[in-house]
């Protein structure tokens, strides 16, 4: 497990964030870890990455205890890839990235994926900060503060 004096020494936990799931390839394996897909071949073509940068992300994100491997849920010898509590915790970063990219990167009616409440069948409403009385924080009105 990654613990951080194994990441980059960097003081600010963007950066650190960044050294671990920031590249593409990695956010984008958590992504489909989030949609249900847990074996590497299921990665592969989905991604239609190369099999060497595949293994060596999934590698990277189970040493970092984003990922864990288990014996395959149906019996079988494969090996599954499964998000642990420290992967399930990446899940608002997921759809923020999701709706940031909705709202900024897509004509208006260009057809693309949306993220469903199974529940109501609704769009998952935009996520956005917000104050401790409910009201929406904007970057203008934090500071970051070293401690």
């Amino acid at each position: 497990m990654s613990t951080p004096q194994s990441l980059p020494y960097e003081p600010c936990p963007v950066a650190r964030s960044a050294s671990l799931v920031g590249d593409r390839w990695s956010l984008l394996i958590v992504r489909d870890a989030f949609d249900g897909i847990r074996r590497f071949g299921d990665f592969q073509r989905n991604l239609g990455m190369a099999r060497n940068i595949l293994s060596d992300r999934l590698q990277k994100l189970v040493i970092a205890g984003v990922l864990e491997m288990q014996a395959a849920s149906d019996g079988t010898a494969y090996q599954e890839y499964v998000l642990t509590a420290k992967g399930e915790s990446l899940f608002p970063v997921i759809v923020a990235m999701r709706q940031w990219g909705e709202l900024h990167l897509f004509l208006p009616d260009e057809r693309h994926s949306e993220l469903i409440d199974k529940q109501t069948g609704n769009p998952v409403s935009y996520m956005t900060p917000v104050t401790e009385t409910g009201g929406v924080l904007t970057a203008g009105m934090t500071q970051v503060q070293k401690i």
